[in-house]
């Protein structure tokens, strides 16, 4: 990999993508409008993939295995858009090659591969960052500002949902358990992050589900805290639920709209006072947040992100692996 911090000096961020798949052209769309980024190579486990993947977006070099991305000296970056059961193999043979990396939510499959990854990060002094975007977003930001000049008072509870309805095959890897499906860790992980970076890691977690094909369909949490917080969040594959969030305190509440997890606005509520209502500039549902904040910390000479912070991502999947307890939700591997 090339050097960081000051090597990147004059010169845009140089990406490497791992994975093929949607996730992955997202990204290179997004990345094209970020002036200080450019995708120079793309990774996969099949060359004729890789190959197809770089004609496709004009992408420069392709590799035929993870490994080889992973070794390319000419890439700053890599950014593992593998489905999240695939994300622990690829990150370590990033970190080992000293290459920095953003790796998709969520971060894996539970706490101890999240955990053995970031002691591998810190131990080797390598960049490393999971790709929560909701906490790069400026609006969100804008309303963890708030929260934190003491807007809305002490924050009371929380409340959020992610839920999809959409006809499955029992083999699209939402359903697939060898593929860590199920609601919780691809949905969930976004009330949960949400709750979180409001109120930190609970103290309590309770969770029921309804499970079908090995894989939870339909889910329920509660987080509890020792303040007296509290957070209730659901996540579904068989309900088009809201996608709202709302942050409630004593002197007020913040409440998102539709999309709460990449949103374009929120209103903010107080006590004797009119609604006002925030926003921020370019688009919201963009990969370029979380880009930019990985570019800014590798010029910095970072080696976490304090937007993404890895014990906050660490805190999450513990969250993640109690409610999976609760419910019953072993995958095949673990």
């Amino acid at each position: 990999m090339a050097d960081e911090g000051g090597g990147l000096a004059g010169r845009p961020v140089r990406w490497g993508v791992l994975a093929t798949g949607g996730i992955a052209a997202k990204f290179v769309a997004d990345l094209a409008e970020l002036p200080d980024a450019e995708v120079v190579a793309v990774g996969s486990r099949s060359a004729e993939s890789a190959e197809a993947f770089a004609e496709r977006y004009d992408i420069g070099r392709a590799h035929g295995s993870w490994a080889a991305l992973a070794a390319d000296p000419e890439v700053d970056v890599v950014y593992v858009a593998t489905p999240h059961s695939a994300h622990a193999e690829p990150v370590r043979l990033c970190l080992k090659a000293g290459t920095p990396v953003l790796c998709e939510k969520p971060f894996t499959l539970n706490a101890a591969q999240a955990g053995e990854l970031v002691g591998l990060a810190r131990e080797r002094r390598v960049f490393l960052m999971e790709g929560m975007w909701t906490y790069c977003n400026p609006v969100v930001r804008r309303m963890v500002e708030l929260i934190g000049d003491g807007a809305i008072g002490e924050v009371l509870a929380v409340h959020a949902d992610f839920g999809i309805e959409a006809p499955m095959d029992p083999s699209h890897r939402l359903r697939d358990p060898r593929l860590g499906g199920g609601a919780l860790l691809d949905l969930g992980v976004y009330p949960v992050s949400f709750a979180q970076l409001v109120l930190g890691e609970p103290e309590k977690v309770r969770a029921w589900a309804r499970m079908s094909g090995g894989v939870d369909e339909n889910t329920g949490l509660l987080l509890g805290y020792a303040s007296g917080a509290v957070a209730a969040l659901t996540c579904s594959l068989v309900a088009d639920t809201a996608r709202t969030a709302v942050v409630t305190g004593s002197l007020g509440r913040i409440e998102f709209p539709r999309g709460f997890f990449h949103p374009e606005r929120f209103v903010l509520h107080r006590v004797g006072a009119e609604p006002e209502e925030f926003s921020a500039p370019g688009p919201s549902g963009s990969f370029m947040h979380q880009a930019a904040e990985v570019g800014r910390a590798l010029r910095a000479g970072e080696t976490e992100s304090p937007l993404v912070p890895l014990d906050g991502t660490l805190a999450v999947m513990r969250t993640l692996d109690a409610a999976r307890q609760e419910i019953g939700l072993r995958y095949p591997d673990e």
